[in-house]
């Protein structure tokens, strides 16, 4: 479908934004690791610029550990033209599956993206609204997957042909960027549990597909990861202003 298409009936977004960031200690004693500033700006204003940029209007954001202060942050959402509503898990985060279990609610029965906040990556969003707008009924979600880092050398999962299985020796990482349709957590309790097993057991139905993005993307989960994500963005920022 043309992106016109897609950003008339623009799908809802999740940002996860709940969890410690205790490998970036001590940033994030005071401050959760969604805030932690890239470019100058918060990881999470990158992400939510690209949600804007892609069409998207509604946002859920979960929160826990410091969670009021991303709230603060983030407001309504109106300086981005969001609309945001926070799903706040309280004191103990419920990790990726139970945190999307307990913001159902706020999401609705269609499918919707599904971002990290503390993954800084280029990819425009327009081609997974897009995807989740289109997402095929026999499908219950679609990941973005990217060449493995150092830190993560036997990545995730494969990709063949478009289908994502279980590792192997072929496999990817998974980039915190997908489309989830939210029948694959519904019915599950709101306590804490990953949302991988869940995937693995759809992969094996032959039920997500998936697409590679080689592009520039980090998980931004310690000091040195940081830096680099840093240098990369002063690099942009040099090359633009000599254009």
């Amino acid at each position: 479908p043309c992106l016109a298409a897609a950003v008339s009936e623009a799908p809802k977004a999740m940002v996860l934004a709940a969890g410690r960031g205790s490998r970036l200690r001590p940033l994030t004693d005071t401050l959760p690791k969604p805030l932690v500033a890239v470019g100058g700006r918060p990881l999470i204003d990158w992400r939510l610029d690209a949600l804007a940029a892609a069409g998207v209007q509604d946002v859920v954001i979960n929160v826990a550990y410091r969670g009021q202060q991303i709230i603060d942050h983030v407001g309504d959402g109106r300086r981005w033209g969001l609309r945001i509503r926070i799903s706040d898990e309280g004191a103990q985060a419920l990790e990726t599956g139970g945190g999307i279990a307990r913001a159902l609610p706020l999401l609705g029965r269609a499918p919707f993206l599904l971002c990290n906040a503390d993954v800084f990556c280029e990819l425009p969003l327009d081609g997974l609204v897009a995807r989740a707008v289109a997402l095929k009924p026999a499908l219950a979600a679609h990941l973005v997957l990217v060449p493995n880092p150092p830190e993560h050398p036997g990545g995730d999962f494969s990709l063949r042909a478009g289908q994502v299985d279980d590792g192997g020796p072929s496999a990817l990482t998974y980039a915190g960027l997908a489309v989830i349709r939210p029948s694959l957590v519904s019915g599950q309790e709101r306590v804490a549990f990953p949302l991988a097993p869940l995937l693995r057991q759809a992969m094996g139905q032959g039920r997500v597909s998936g697409e590679r993005y080689d592009g520039y993307w980090c998980d931004v989960g310690t000091p040195a990861r940081l830096q680099q994500t840093q240098a990369h963005v002063s690099t942009q920022v040099a090359q633009a202003s000599r254009r």
